[in-house]
Parts: C-alpha cells; structure tokens; sequence
C-alpha cells in the first residue's frame, strides 16, 4: 500500500514505518493518523513481521507535535472526540500490539510526538534529540495518552513536572528517568533498534504477544496484572511455538520459532 505522509518499507522480518512530513516536522495531522492506523494494523497481521520500526524522515524531528491548525477552532466536544478517536485508531493500538514496537526517536519528540514514542515498547533516543509535553503553553492539556503513559514511565512526581511546566529535556536526562531505553549518535540510532529487533526476532512471537498483554494489563486496564498473567502463562503450554522452544532448549540448540 502506497502512502502519502509516511514511508513503510518491510525487510529482514522488520517493518520500518517512517513519518515524512519534514517540511512539517513530522507534525501528526489526521491524514498521518489515519496512515500509520492502517500501516501498523498491515504489519500486526503480517506473520513475517515481527518487529516494527518507527521514525521520522531527515535528521531534525521524530515528530514535533500534532498539527494544531486542524483543531484550532474546536469546541470542548470536538476536543474530547478528537483525543478518543486519535487514541484508539493509533496509541491505544501501538500499546496494545501483539507486535512489539520500538521508536528511533531522531530529534524533537512533542507533544504527540513524545505520546507516540512513549505508546511505542522500546525507545532508543539519538543524542540530539529533545523531548516534552509543552501542550500547557498552548492552553490545552496532553490529549493522546501523555498524561497516563508519561507517569507511568517516569513517576508521577516527575511527570507532572515536565507537564505543568512544558519544559523540554535531553535525550541523557530521558535516559536517566527512564523515558527513553538507550541513547546514541545519530547515525547509530537505525543500528541499535536493527539489533535489539533481531534479539527479540530470535524469541516466540506468541510468548511476546502475551508479555506484553500481561504487563499492561494493570496499567491500561485497571484490572489485576497477575491474573492476566497466570491465564497468559498457561495459554503458552501446548502451542507449537512452546513445543519448539522447550525441545530446543533440551536439544541445546537455538529455537525455530
């Protein structure tokens, strides 16, 4: 499928979805919304596809925001509206893949930028990159999951910090918090999410897809994390990918999942 804001280009089990409004700053407008909705649900139900790859287009800006022209004169309903459909067709979605995600996180990350990234599993940020919720200076608050994800990552106290002040950060301080995974050059940011996809390609897809059910089970569902958990564990048993998983280690030899 052919796109107008986005590139998507899958290779060697991974699918590397790339924002491309650089005129914009890989700002998030309805229509990118709408193509990165489709292009991760093409990918989640690709078997080949075992990792995806997010990141914006030149070398300034993972994506700067939301495009504030589109809701400029909005009313409080079309507001709330707004947040639920963006939520559910791509950050809800992202979070709750079955397909683990990791953003390359190559510049300014605002706004929804940083919500996008922070939906993803894994973020690696390059070592220009900047990254904050400034949606307070605008007179509006978080709309896309900022709110929750970001105490989630970092702790309540700090996160209402970044977001009562709208102050930006470094890559080297969203490491130290726990914002971001990794920090790196620029030119090494593609590299190191190639390699950490390959370590996770070399393990079960469905044992991933039921950790990562397990794990934000409490987070995002307000229910009892170990239950989900104890019921997810045991779906393992029996399916052909813990059969080849278990004989394999017998075996000592690598799975063939």
């Amino acid at each position: 499928m052919s796109y107008c804001n986005i590139i998507s280009e899958n290779k060697n089990g991974f699918c590397y979805l790339t924002i491309n409004r650089p005129k914009q700053l890989n700002a998030l407008n309805s229509a990118t919304i709408l193509e990165l909705n489709k292009a991760i649900q093409e990918a989640d139900n690709n078997d080949s596809i075992r990792v995806i790859i997010l990141t914006g287009s030149e070398n300034k800006a993972f994506v700067a925001g939301a495009d504030i022209k589109e809701f400029v004169d909005y009313n409080s309903k079309q507001g709330e509206a707004l947040a639920r459909k963006g939520q559910e067709m791509l950050f809800d979605l992202l979070d709750n893949l079955k397909t683990p995600s990791i953003a390359a996180i190559n510049g300014f990350a605002l706004g929804g930028g940083l919500e996008l990234a922070m939906a993803s599993h894994i973020r690696i940020a390059s070592d220009n990159a900047k990254m904050g919720l400034p949606e307070v200076s605008l007179g509006v608050i978080p709309g896309y999951g900022g709110t929750q994800r970001l105490a989630q990552l970092v702790g309540k106290g700090k996160a209402i910090e970044m977001i009562i002040t709208g102050n930006m950060i470094s890559a080297n301080e969203a490491k130290e918090i726990g914002l971001v995974n990794y920090v790196c050059k620029q030119d090494e940011l593609i590299i190191i999410a190639e390699k950490i996809a390959s370590k996770i390609k070399g393990n079960s897809p469905m044992a991933i897809g039921n950790a990562i059910k397990s794990i934000n089970a409490s987070f995002n569902n307000g229910i009892n994390g170990f239950e989900t958990e104890k019921k997810e564990f045991g779906s393992c048993f029996g399916t052909p990918e813990f059969k080849e998983g278990t004989k394999a280690f017998m075996e000592k030899r690598k799975p063939n999942f």
